[in-house]
């Protein structure tokens, strides 16, 4: 058996984001099994004649299952295919690898994983704004806004998602802020902390909303729409460092 697969990190949205070695992988691949936000202009660099299979997981959207998409992946590499596994961002960041990796072992695949740009790392630059900073955000924390359920996780390490001096990172996590916001502000952290809204990022449809983690909660306590977001909160958009004619916003 010859096949392969690489797990490829497509980052944030924007094709000129890809890695060199992400092109390549994809120019070489039989078949590429793509999320819904790798999707676009970034597969115009796909092999002419290549599979091109939407597996992505869209929240309040009918989406595969997960052991369906592992098992396409076995069966395209048992089939002796070179095969692509797109995933937005960074793979290994909130991206259900694990899973994947587990199936191709237990089916004795080779396989590699190729780092893409973080979103968090993109929504940041897009903005402007660091996501650390000398003296008081020495530390970053990704967290996920959502668990299996779709509720906001209970298992939460609230006392470290309170302090007010890291930069914290919330994916996936625009219907569950309003609450998280709420229990974060119970255990301590100021309802006036600066939080970014960072929607489409890297996109044509990019959005950028510079607000407080009280503010951001009740406008989104009101309507959330649809666009993938990351919420981003912690000394990162104080006045010092805010400028005026942000892009997308």
């Amino acid at each position: 058996m010859s096949g392969f697969v690489s797990f490829v990190g497509s980052g944030p949205g924007d094709p000129e984001l890809l890695t060199l070695k992400a092109v390549d992988r994809m120019k070489r691949a039989d078949a590429v099994l793509f999320d819904d936000l790798s999707s676009g202009p970034i597969l115009t660099h796909a092999r002419s004649g290549a599979d091109l299979v939407g597996v992505g997981k869209r929240a309040g959207r009918p989406s595969p299952k997960q052991h369906h998409v592992s098992r396409l992946l076995v069966e395209y590499a048992q089939a002796n295919q070179r095969v692509v596994r797109l995933k937005s961002g960074d793979g290994g960041t909130f991206g259900r690898l694990e899973e994947e990796i587990t199936a191709l072992r237990e089916a004795g695949i080779p396989f590699e994983i190729i780092p893409g740009v973080p979103s968090a790392c993109a929504a940041a630059a897009a903005a402007a704004i660091p996501l650390t900073r000398r003296l008081t955000a020495r530390r970053v924390q990704f967290v996920t806004g959502h668990d299996v359920t779709g509720a906001l996780p209970v298992d939460l390490n609230l006392a470290a998602l309170a302090d007010a001096q890291a930069t914290t990172v919330v994916f996936m996590g625009k219907r569950t802020f309003p609450v998280l916001a709420e229990t974060l502000i119970a255990h301590g952290l100021p309802g006036d902390t600066p939080a970014l809204l960072a929607e489409s990022v890297s996109t044509p449809d990019q959005r950028l909303h510079r607000s407080t983690v009280a503010r951001l909660a009740r406008s989104l306590s009101e309507a959330t729409g649809k666009a993938p977001a990351l919420i981003l909160y912690g000394p990162l958009a104080d006045d010092e460092m805010s400028l005026p004619d942000l892009p997308g916003v």
